[in-house]
């Protein structure tokens, strides 16, 4: 439900985020003696967050601006994807996501399956590196996916919200204890022989893989749920077909056609492309390519958390739950947000300037975790 929230944060740290200006064959090998990471083009309705909507000449729309659960049922053998807010078949679209904790190290490029997630999640660890979690609800036919790596506290919130179920290899010292709270497949237990494999083509850690049919026995043989909770609402609020969230005249919009979220060792950004209106990524000064091609995304969300190491370690803690600030990116503009999560295990929620929670373009969509204290470092630029 679009709502308003309260938040009693002063935004003047958004205003400098905002500047006008391989192919080897592989082979797959045991686990068994496997070490711990942590021990070694169509007219639309323009919706304009903040305005009325105005249906373009000629163009059939649905009523109302978002779909609603009420609105989500099947039909002719289809759903709405609760993450991309797409038709899908609906054998997909009512079953439980894969999480997928994934490498970014330039070793085990590419990601493979990465293309197929309808959200990903990009999140600084420790000692400069950014790790994925890919969560993917159309997987069945993937036969390597990939790397997989060990899990952070943080991410096991970031599957939760989507009732997803979560695999990772192995997990810091820090993160154990929070696996409990949602059902995982974890490399480094017994399953970890039925989930992964080891691939020829890389070194380790860089080649523990899993592939659909590993991870649909795991499912099996764990006896997680299959189906999403019957309480799960979804996690965002999609445009409806034959509209479209352009954010124009949104308060504080700004032109996104180039967006840095400021991550110092991959030195990510994205491109927008008018003609088909997705955001092209790339990475280590190229195009950032899965298995299946370059990344593309519809949706960008910038979430700024507060973030802290835990101890004298280099791992760490990014708090996830206190209420802060972000900027949502789509259509080649970007307005700053408000985020909000609902309790411990819920959703979170991102709201325009005017408390309006903000509506998603169907498709996919990327999210930035960014330290708070790094949010100076996003810089989006206009057409150029």
């Amino acid at each position: 439900m679009r709502k308003g929230v309260w938040f009693g944060f002063a935004i003047g740290m958004l205003s400098a985020a905002l500047l006008t200006g391989c192919s080897k064959k592989y082979e797959e090998v045991s686990v068994t003696n496997l070490q711990s990471e942590s021990q070694k083009e169509q007219p639309t309705e323009e919706i304009r967050i903040n305005s009325s909507t105005e249906q373009s000449s000629g163009e059939e729309t649905e009523s109302g601006e978002y779909y609603t659960k009420e609105e989500r049922i099947e039909k002719d053998g289809k759903i709405r994807s609760y993450l991309t807010g797409e038709m899908v078949d609906a054998s997909i679209g009512n079953r439980r996501p894969v999480a997928v904790m994934m490498s970014n190290d330039k070793e085990a490029l590419p990601q493979y399956g990465i293309n197929r997630a309808g959200v990903v999640y990009e999140a600084p660890v420790e000692g400069g590196m950014n790790r994925y979690m890919a969560i993917i609800e159309d997987y069945d036919n993937l036969k390597r996916i990939g790397s997989v790596r060990s899990c952070r506290t943080y991410y096991t919130y970031f599957a939760r919200e989507f009732d997803a179920v979560y695999a990772h290899f192995g997990q810091s010292t820090f993160a154990k204890p929070y696996l409990s709270n949602l059902d995982h497949i974890n490399g480094l237990e017994a399953i970890g022989s039925v989930a992964y494999f080891r691939s020829s083509d890389r070194k380790s850690p860089h080649n523990a893989y899993t592939s659909g049919e590993r991870l649909n026995k795991s499912i099996e043989k764990l006896g997680f749920e299959k189906e999403y909770n019957s309480e799960y609402k979804g996690h965002y609020l999609f445009a409806k077909t034959g509209h479209e969230v352009t954010l124009k005249d949104a308060e504080s919009v700004k032109d996104a056609y180039k967006v840095y979220p400021g991550y110092v060792y991959n030195k990510p950004w994205f491109e927008y492309h008018e003609d088909d209106g997705l955001y092209y990524r790339f990475q280590y000064g190229k195009a950032h390519e899965g298995d299946e091609g370059q990344i593309k995304v519809k949706n960008i969300i910038l979430q700024y958390c507060p973030s802290a190491h835990y101890a004298t370690t280099e791992y760490l803690n990014i708090n996830v739950h206190n209420d802060s600030f972000g900027m949502y990116v789509t259509g080649g503009r970007a307005i700053p947000v408000k985020w909000s999560k609902d309790g411990e295990f819920g959703p979170t929620h991102y709201y325009d300037m005017e408390n309006n929670e903000i509506i998603l373009n169907q498709g996919k969509t990327w999210v930035c975790i960014v330290s708070a204290q790094d949010s100076p470092k996003v810089e989006i630029y206009g057409k150029q």
